[in-house]
């Protein structure tokens, strides 16, 4: 079973040919809305990798709050701990250009109403062995208690430190697994590492030091991962990408379910890859979420 605690969102997504300069205006060619949060988002992955999930956060009493859960709710996951409180649903106001990139301001609302107690009691209803998921757009309270409840009930927790916060030196170590983008890494690791060769060189040097296990995602360069004294690479898929926006999320969410159901570590970092590089594909964080048919059918191609 999967825990995800975590953020509800709406998706304001405005396309434009190029993503604007500071202080600069362009113009957008498309408008659509869709459900995301990166906590709704990794909890929807799971669920479509087809793990049975259980997801933890908060809406508001707007007209957003049952549009945001509308995906989670089709696919069949636990909503039991989900809040409405008053006050606003939380959005992002997502920005993608013409190359697939991204811009996005998050507007916490409710999101920002996920108390400790919320955390606490949504980790005490699970078993020794589960999996938990963390992000960070959450308040910190919440993760951090999270975090030291799961380490004493015994259930693994994996925290994806995104978005960058100044709480991830302190909230980093408490998870059992960590996934980092290369930013976030850097954070981490005090270094930036601007190849492959100095990412990995990194990644070894933070995990012989810490000895926790660690996952770099690299976007076109693949990922990154330390366990147990072992550092690996596995390669990204060929794709043009149409919008990157959920593909982390995708790939913590299949991550998350193939270590719940038991997959060798590599297997599940490599269908997690695969994952993330197929929400490449379509616009959106929650509708361009692979189904595990998808993912398993391009993985036998690979």
């Amino acid at each position: 079973m999967i825990t995800v605690i975590g953020s509800v969102n709406m998706d304001l997504i405005a396309t434009t040919p190029r993503l604007p300069e500071p202080g600069e205006t362009v113009s957008g060619t498309d408008f659509t809305t869709a459900q995301g949060g990166k906590g709704a988002n990794q909890a929807l992955a799971a669920q479509r990798a087809g793990a049975a999930v259980t997801m933890c956060g908060a809406v508001g009493d707007d007209a957003f709050a049952a549009d945001a859960l509308a995906l989670l709710d089709g696919a069949g996951a636990s909503l039991a701990t989900v809040r409405h409180v008053d006050g606003p649903t939380g959005i992002a106001v997502i920005l993608v250009g013409g190359d697939g990139e991204n811009m996005i301001v998050v507007v916490p609302g409710a999101n920002g109403k996920v108390t400790a107690a919320d955390a606490e009691q949504a980790v005490a209803a699970m078993a020794e062995g589960d999996t938990l998921l963390l992000q960070m757009e959450i308040p910190e309270t919440a993760t951090e208690a999270a975090l030291t409840a799961a380490r004493a009930n015994g259930v693994r927790s994996v925290l994806n430190i995104a978005p960058l916060t100044d709480a991830v030196e302190r909230l980093a170590p408490l998870a059992d697994i960590v996934i980092a983008n290369e930013t976030e890494f850097a954070r981490l690791s005090g270094q930036p590492a601007e190849t492959l060769e100095a990412a990995r060189a990194e990644l070894e040097r933070l995990h012989n030091k810490t000895r926790q296990c660690m996952i770099v995602t690299l976007g076109g360069d693949g990922v990154l991962w330390a366990r147990d004294g072992e550092i690996s690479h596995v390669a990204s898929l060929k794709i043009t990408p149409v919008d990157t926006v959920g593909a982390g999320d995708t790939f913590c969410g299949y991550l998350a379910q193939g270590l719940d159901a038991g997959l060798e570590f590599s297997t599940a970092v490599r269908r997690a890859a695969v994952a993330g590089a197929l929400a490449c594909l379509k616009p959106g964080a929650q509708p361009s979420i692979p189904l595990s048919a998808d993912v398993d059918a391009r993985l036998r191609d690979t």
